[in-house]
This record gives C-alpha cells, structure tokens and sequence, in this order.
C-alpha cells in the first residue's frame, strides 16, 4: 500500500471563517477530489483521521460538517494561491 500524501484542505463556508486542515487521510489527491463531492453531495460529514487543523502540531482526527460548505481547495502546498476548487 502506498504512503498516504500530505494535503492542504481549505474549506470556504457560506458564512463564517475558513478552515484549513492538513491531513495524511488519502492516498492520492485524486481519491480526495472524488470523495469529498460525494460526502457533499449526501449531505455527509467528512471524516478526516490523522489530520491536523490549521498550524497545530499534533495529529488528531477532523470531523467537517459540509452543509454549509460552498467550495473546497486541495493541494500539496500551503498556499492560498493554489489548488484546486471544487
């Protein structure tokens, strides 16, 4: 099985504060880029274990309420100026 790669998630709410989270869940940006709109689309949860919100140094697990999330970004890089939205 492949290592999981670090990727940066930044949820954007419809109101309220962005949320960045860090996490080692997926195997591969690809696999979050699916997963992701479908916990959306049924008005799921996402999960996230071995995550970390923010800049925090330790790892825990990361539950996102999507309701209210109206777009996603993805990346390999902490930047606010990549990655993909969804």
């Amino acid at each position: 099985m492949p290592d999981n790669i670090v990727l940066i998630m930044r949820f954007h709410p419809a109101g309220g504060e962005n949320v960045t989270v860090q996490s080692e869940y997926f195997v591969e940006e690809l696999e979050s880029l699916e997963d992701i709109p479908q916990s959306q689309d049924k008005r799921r949860s996402l999960v996230l274990t071995h995550a970390r919100y923010g800049r925090e140094t330790g790892h825990s697990g990361v539950i996102i309420n999507l309701a209210n999330v109206v777009a996603v970004r993805v990346s390999k890089t902490d930047s606010a100026a990549t990655g993909q939205y969804m």
